[in-house]
């Protein structure tokens, strides 16, 4: 078989990493991978902390307001003891492409929770949207998962949205145990994890990247996008999830004030 020079693994490519054969490259993941073991250990460590924290009672009689008009908060357990919450940011008034596109993009990510079910755990999504807005955003989107009101509730069921927030219920008794935001809500998006693992990342400019790869973008640069699947944060493109949806049409405008994602 003849060798062309593109096969030969000698061959560098300016600006990127060497290019070495498989051995060698075996021996460089295999050190990288004793940093990852730490990393995962280091991380079981912090869930265990988590596990320890200590709990917050609140008032779970306190309503919210779902498809079947209010309802009690402890009825979001669905007779389970454990309840993940995540509080979705909204938008009054705005249409469906002009609600946050981070919110958009966790809550697609969490379309089926049979696997948190499946531990005792429930699932469901809370925002402060009034429930007509709420619910017509909801059968737009698909989605599956319980969806609340929580116009008007104090914390820690209402209040700030944007979060990923752990209950726990012994009887009639609730407890607020655990609760993040901002990168602490990547967990739940799967894909954020795999480009992690990808060659180019997730294009974005904080990343520390080698010589010569391509140059990152803003943050979240690809949460919406134009018909032609063209990244944008202007006023005529969605978050992509939208765009599997019947009658996402291109728009003009987002229906909201400020940038916010």
């Amino acid at each position: 078989m003849t060798t062309t020079p593109d096969d030969d693994p000698s061959t560098a490519l300016p600006d990127r990493p060497p290019v070495v054969d498989l051995a060698t490259w075996q021996s460089a993941r295999d050190e990288l991978l004793v940093r990852e073991k730490a990393h995962t250990r280091d991380g079981d460590a912090i869930a265990a902390a988590r596990r320890r924290l200590p709990m917050v009672e609140f008032d779970g009689t306190v309503e919210v307001v779902g498809p079947d008009g209010p309802v009690p908060f402890l009825d979001l357990f669905q007779g389970r003891d454990e309840l993940v919450v995540y509080q979705h940011m909204w938008y009054d008034g705005a249409p469906h492409q002009g609600q946050c596109e981070g919110c958009t993009t966790t809550a697609w990510h969490l379309k089926d929770a049979v696997y948190l079910n499946a531990r005792g755990v429930s699932f469901a999504i809370v925002t402060t949207g009034p429930w007509d807005e709420v619910a017509s955003y909801v059968e737009f989107m698909g989605y599956s998962q319980p969806w609340y009101s929580v116009r008007g509730v104090d914390g820690p069921v209402g209040g700030d949205m944007g979060y990923l927030t752990c209950f726990l219920r012994d009887g009639d008794r609730t407890f607020l145990t655990y609760s993040t935001t901002g990168r602490g809500n990547e967990r739940v998006s799967g894909s954020l994890g795999l480009l992690d693992m990808t060659p180019y990342g997730r294009g974005e400019t904080w990343e520390d990247n080698p010589e010569g790869w391509p140059k990152g973008r803003g943050a979240c640069w690809t949460w919406r996008s134009d018909a032609e699947g063209n990244p944008t944060w202007g006023p005529t493109g969605r978050p992509v999830p939208q765009w599997t949806r019947p009658g996402a049409t291109p728009v003009q405008t987002l229906g909201r004030r400020g940038h916010h994602h």
